[in-house]
């Protein structure tokens, strides 16, 4: 699996944690932020993760910033992106269940290290549940964007 990762300055601390457990899980990951606290812009790297996600350059995009919030918001300005902001495993099931999330967005300041790593394993490892009623859903969604 090919994981892109994208962050702002607020997620020094975390990234390191979430590319160890990328790695252990045998992604091939494809850095897209600064390795430290050198400050950047959030739609920066949000929307050079949220294009690789649309244009299939990689699996699934990781995006971290201070509450998720900002750069969530960045990477759903791409066509084809379905980025959501988790602060715990059930709602990164569900997301990538119901909604076949492509990018996931964690907020440093939010969550634990722990907690972070346990949110990325669960929506990596979830699969998308094909249902009529989710398909009926995202065909709306591809709607909106045809209209932007």
């Amino acid at each position: 699996m090919k994981i892109a990762i994208g962050n702002d300055h607020a997620a020094g601390a975390l990234k390191p944690v979430i590319m160890e457990l990328l790695t252990e899980m045998g992604c091939e990951i494809v850095n897209c932020g600064p390795d430290g606290t050198e400050p950047i812009d959030y739609p920066i790297p949000a929307e050079k993760v949220g294009r690789m996600v649309a244009d299939h350059e990689v699996d699934y995009g990781v995006l971290i910033c201070g509450t998720g919030i900002g750069i969530s918001m960045a990477a759903n300005k791409v066509n084809g992106v379905r980025a959501a902001v988790c602060s715990e495993p059930t709602s990164a099931r569900l997301t990538r269940e119901h909604n076949n999330a492509n990018i996931l967005a964690i907020g440093a300041r939010i969550v634990s290290d722990e907690l972070a790593k346990d949110i990325v394993r669960t929506f990596l490892t979830t699969e998308y549940s094909n249902g009529e009623r989710h398909e009926r859903r995202l065909a709306l969604l591809h709607e909106i964007e045809k209209r932007q």
